[in-house]
């Protein structure tokens, strides 16, 4: 009678939406999903650190500190990874280093709060264990679960309700409109997806605990200006699919150099070189997005911390210069886009050529910042 009783469908309602997109006029985007998906969670469940503003290209934007705060704080903000080749799954933030869980545990830790991930049992229905697990969240502590897959690659997405039992999951996924891989997807009015046979598509959801005790901030903002500096100056990651991978400054030498790799790239077959681009690209998103959040949380590091302010105020500059060298590469190809102009002008050597130079000059800029931050906290 008690299971006859509980509900088939609960909807939290209002979860902030996720997207690669702008949301609304003005705002920034934020494009690394766990940290964007955390802080929407974090801000349903009332958790407010306002807005920066910020003058870019003559436009005033207003930037989440909590999505600042998070993404700096788990290390994505300073990471870059290039495994040998041309890899889709460069972009991961657990290949920052060879500590896969360090992004998860070092971002609920400054954000104050408890988790727990659920990994798939030995033994036992593991679809029945993560839909249990999941309905509990949301059903009974009204929590949003973060979810990895569900809609579109394994990346990091929302999972605010349920239907039919469970049989349907329902949420925000930064895939959910993208033709590649939204076959199947239903939509609810608000805009959450609604996806069925989700286990197949679904790795290792993230349950959002009890609000703990949040560490003083000087002793978090240290931690993360340590933990900085170990993902820049890591050279090589060795702990994912018993493959090497360049690493934080290694990262830039190892693009710029497969940016001369002209019998690679000087070719007619555009399925091959879309996809060659396309790392590239997502290279240039993670510099561009990263630095720019890195130079707003070492901004905001310099105003707790006025021992550290000069030298963390330097490494802003640093990165936010190095933000605006990953427009300069954006705009050789005529701006932001993945179109068939931009890949065929991708194709071209001698602008390849100059993008890598960009790449070593942005290297050169990483390497100045690691330096600054080095000495501020030998302060």
């Amino acid at each position: 009678m008690a299971n006859q009783a509980e509900p088939a469908r609960v909807v939290l309602e209002g979860v902030p939406r996720v997207s690669f997109e702008v949301i609304e006029p003005g705002r920034d985007v934020e494009t690394t999903p766990f940290p964007a998906c955390l802080r929407a969670c974090l801000e349903y469940l009332g958790e407010d650190y306002g807005y920066i503003e910020t003058e870019f290209d003559g436009q005033i934007w207003r930037s989440s500190r909590l999505y600042a705060h998070l993404i700096g704080a788990c290390g994505a903000a300073f990471r870059l990874s290039w495994r040998p080749g041309w890899h889709e799954d460069n972009v991961e933030i657990m290949y920052m280093s060879d500590e896969p869980g360090a992004p998860f545990e070092r971002a609920f830790r400054a954000a104050g709060y408890e988790y727990e991930i659920l990994f798939p049992q030995e033994e036992g229905d593991n679809e029945a264990y993560f839909r249990r697990r999941i309905i509990e969240s949301i059903r009974d502590r009204s929590r949003p679960v973060l979810g990895f897959g569900v809609v579109g690659p394994p990346e990091c997405c929302i999972i605010a309700g349920y239907d039919a039992g469970g049989d349907v999951l329902i949420g925000w996924s930064f895939f959910q409109h993208i033709p590649l891989f939204n076959a199947g997807v239903e939509f609810e009015p608000s805009g959450y997806f609604r996806k069925r046979a989700w286990f197949p598509d679904t790795q290792t959801p993230i349950l959002i605990g009890d609000k703990a005790e949040r560490p003083p901030p000087g002793e978090v903002y240290r931690d993360a200006l340590a933990w900085a500096l170990k993902v820049v100056r890591t050279p090589v990651v060795s702990a994912y699919l018993n493959a090497d991978r360049h690493n934080g400054l290694a990262a830039y030498d190892a693009w710029a150099e497969h940016l001369t790799h002209d019998d690679e790239l000087t070719t007619d077959d555009m399925g091959a070189l879309f996809g060659r681009f396309s790392v590239h690209d997502s290279a240039v998103g993670t510099v561009a997005e990263g630095r720019w959040y890195a130079h707003l949380f070492l901004k905001e590091i310099a105003g707790h911390e006025p021992g550290m302010a000069e030298e963390l105020l330097a490494a802003a500059a640093c990165y936010r210069a190095e933000h605006d060298l990953m427009w300069d590469n954006w705009n050789l190809l005529g701006g932001l886009g993945q179109t068939e102009a931009h890949v065929r002008k991708f194709a071209d050597p001698e602008l390849r050529r100059r993008m890598a130079s960009i790449i070593r000059r942005a290297r050169d800029q990483d390497a100045e910042a690691a330096g600054l931050i080095e000495r501020a906290l030998a302060k």
